[in-house]
């Protein structure tokens, strides 16, 4: 459910940057939010997750109530994905029945990520690796993950991340392919391809170079860069599976907005066990545009659903029950 397209920071690549005044901004009420919660709790989901830009109009007592509402009267998991915030508000969500934090750090390269996410206007360039390990002594179960295909992005790099699931010892992992909007500075100064979002590889030229130096953003090898093609996402997927066999692994919206018709089907038969359906009500869901052609902009919640059952049950699979605990966390909490 996302509840806000509200976002104070002006990252390169994402469509509801500060910086873009083309997107028209919502902000849902609490009113709105349970609606769609009771919604997923019609439609038979153990489990939500709250979503939102980096929005500090959205406050943290009114993100607690919401949470202790969703948790004890519809009986849901909750899980929160709203950017990086103190420690405080952090243990105040977990207190009021939080139970899960999804925060991604992108990229383990950390020039790279400072370079693509510079800080909010007078605060410090924040640690992620360092805040979802605080999350995770908070006693939440954490999810994190990468962009693969970052400009500056090399496969060294890539490779650090992957072993950075091991590391961070990750209860869910997010695998996403650079996707970005072309209304952000790194969708403006390289040219995408219109359906599927993806930058063509090629020799950088030399407005990008300038660029690339300007933002402080290393300039890799053109043989070590990293580029998505429409087998990445799944190699990073089953790689991520192999050396975190216990942990969830979600077939991501975005790996559907490459392929529509199979991305979802083939990310789930290549390691991911999870599908995150989005039931932000559709009058808003096209204006949380992170990326260029997202997947199910226009569907209703109830549409969207029903494509995600058949889809696994054409696999051959059945929906789980329940709040979809990470094996990894249960294991751990035993």
């Amino acid at each position: 459910i996302e509840i806000s397209n509200i976002c104070r920071r002006n990252c390169l690549y994402c469509g509801i940057r500060a910086g873009n005044t083309k997107p028209e901004r919502y902000r849902l009420s609490i009113p709105e939010l349970l609606d769609t919660a009771k919604l997923a709790k019609n439609l038979g989901y153990g489990t939500v997750v709250i979503q939102a830009g980096e929005d500090l109009g959205v406050r943290a007592e009114v993100i607690a109530e919401a949470v202790a509402r969703i948790k004890f009267e519809l009986g849901l998991a909750v899980t929160l994905s709203l950017g990086e915030r103190s420690d405080e508000v952090y243990r105040l969500w977990f207190q009021a029945g939080a139970d899960r934090y999804l925060l991604r750090f992108e990229t383990s390269n950390r020039n790279l990520f400072e370079a693509i996410h510079p800080p909010a206007p007078g605060e410090p360039a924040g640690n992620r690796l360092e805040l979802l390990k605080r999350l995770r002594c908070i006693g939440y179960e954490i999810g994190s993950g990468v962009m693969a295909g970052i400009p500056g992005q090399t496969w060294d790099d890539l490779a650090r991340d992957i072993t950075m699931f091991v590391e961070q010892d990750l209860d869910m992992i997010g695998c996403g392919p650079f996707l970005p909007h072309p209304q952000t500075p790194l969708g403006r100064i390289f040219e995408t391809d219109r359906t599927t979002g993806l930058y063509k590889p090629g020799p950088l030229t030399n407005e990008q170079r300038r660029f690339f130096e300007e933002h402080g953003i290393p300039v890799p090898d053109p043989m070590d860069q990293v580029y998505v093609d429409e087998y990445l996402p799944f190699k990073v997927i089953a790689l991520a599976r192999l050396v975190c066999p216990m942990a969830n692994i979600p077939s991501t919206t975005a790996i559907a907005t490459i392929d529509p018709k199979q991305g979802r089907l083939l990310g789930l038969s290549r390691g991911a066990n999870v599908v995150m359906p989005n039931l932000t009500p559709t009058k808003y869901r096209k204006m949380y545009e992170i990326y260029p052609n997202k997947a199910a902009s226009f569907e209703s919640p109830e549409e969207t659903h029903a494509t995600a059952v058949r889809q696994i049950t054409e696999l051959g699979r059945t929906v789980g029950q329940g709040p979809g605990r990470s094996p990894k966390f249960s294991q751990r909490t035993v």
